[in-house]
């Protein structure tokens, strides 16, 4: 398996993805296409001393998108962009999957002018993996439209069944929709023309309205918002988790002898906690509902985090999750014209 990674254009540059690249292709025996500037990729690869392993190939893209550049502008004219380039390159088949983190803005813009749309899908959303008391909330969208109808939502909630019981193995995954009371009639005029959509919809099991907490609780197995709900959700969730073990931690350097040997007899347990809680243990979010396994990390990921985001779209591309998406989507277009007619 061969898997293209866009190393340009994040916030430590490429030099925690090229090393991420090459302890995936050690832990998981994968081949690895390093999209972005060759020279620096070049001597990256002599630093950690894999610039011998055949695994890894290299593909040269002399330009990059910044953060702040507008996505779809961007992607349409810097041909030569590492992401732009990355894309075609898993359009071609020249490679399985695509990991990257730099721009979200570019990679889903990219993602569209070169791969394209699952058949019957009008928008594509990132599926975010939040840790609960159960095990894991999926969350979508998380930041590919800030906006959606609810026929976008729908498909979503499709999407992130099928993300759910593939990709994180749990049998019949309950569907909830974000809103702000468990009532049908709660919400703002999207959710309550979401809800009936949802509710009439075989393809899911919908339980109806859920709250914040309920993602975190573990009560739902997806989550369904739109990417501005969303992605307010993630950075939050991360945010609050981050802030949790800081806490932890000054309460046990600040409170005495009796709390810092407390520290100590817990300190196996809060490893655990930690690793549970961490972000790059989860690698990337999978941009739902294009032609192609695409993988969407944070601008601020570590080499770890692609090491994880690597081994997602291996499996990604194992458990051949669009294939089963562009059936689940059919399937729902079939029964949508039953119920005109």
């Amino acid at each position: 398996m061969k898997i293209a990674v866009d190393v340009m254009g994040t916030d430590y540059g490429p030099k925690e993805l090229v090393l991420g690249a090459v302890n995936a292709v050690k832990a998981f025996g994968c081949e690895t296409v390093l999209v972005g500037d060759e020279t620096i990729i070049k001597k990256l690869l002599q630093e950690y001393h894999a610039d011998s392993d055949e695994r890894i190939s290299i593909r040269h893209a002399g330009e990059v998108i910044a953060m702040d550049e507008h996505p779809a502008i961007a992607v349409k004219s810097k041909k030569d962009a590492s992401i732009v380039v990355a894309a075609r390159m898993l359009r071609n088949k020249e490679c399985d999957a695509l990991v990257s983190s730099g721009s979200t803005g570019a990679a889903v813009a990219a993602a569209l002018f070169c791969l394209g749309r699952i058949k019957g899908i009008e928008r594509p959303a990132i599926a975010t993996p939040i840790p609960s008391l159960t095990g894991t909330t999926v969350v979508l969208d998380s930041g590919a439209k800030v906006d959606a109808k609810p026929e976008h939502m729908v498909q979503s909630a499709i999407m992130g069944s099928v993300y759910a019981e593939k990709m994180l193995h749990i049998t019949n995954p309950k569907v909830g929709l974000l809103n702000i009371g468990e009532e049908e009639t709660k919400g703002n005029e999207q959710a309550l023309a979401t809800y009936p959509l949802l509710k009439q919809a075989k393809q899911i099991n919908f339980i109806g309205n859920v709250e914040g907490r309920d993602i975190n609780k573990g009560t739902v197995d997806v989550v369904v918002c739109d990417g501005f709900v969303g992605n307010v959700v993630l950075k939050f969730a991360e945010g609050l988790a981050s802030a949790i073990m800081k806490l932890i931690k000054e309460a046990i350097l600040n409170g005495g002898v009796l709390a810092k040997l407390g520290g100590l007899l817990i300190k196996p347990a809060m490893k655990k906690l930690k690793k549970r809680l961490d972000p790059a243990e989860y690698g990337g979010a999978l941009l739902l509902g294009v032609r192609a396994p695409f993988i969407i990390c944070h601008g601020s990921s570590k080499a770890k985090a692609i090491t994880s985001a690597i081994g997602v779209a291996m499996d990604f591309v194992e458990k051949d999750v669009v294939h089963i998406i562009g059936q689940k989507i059919a399937e729902a277009h079939e029964r949508n014209e039953e119920i005109n007619q």
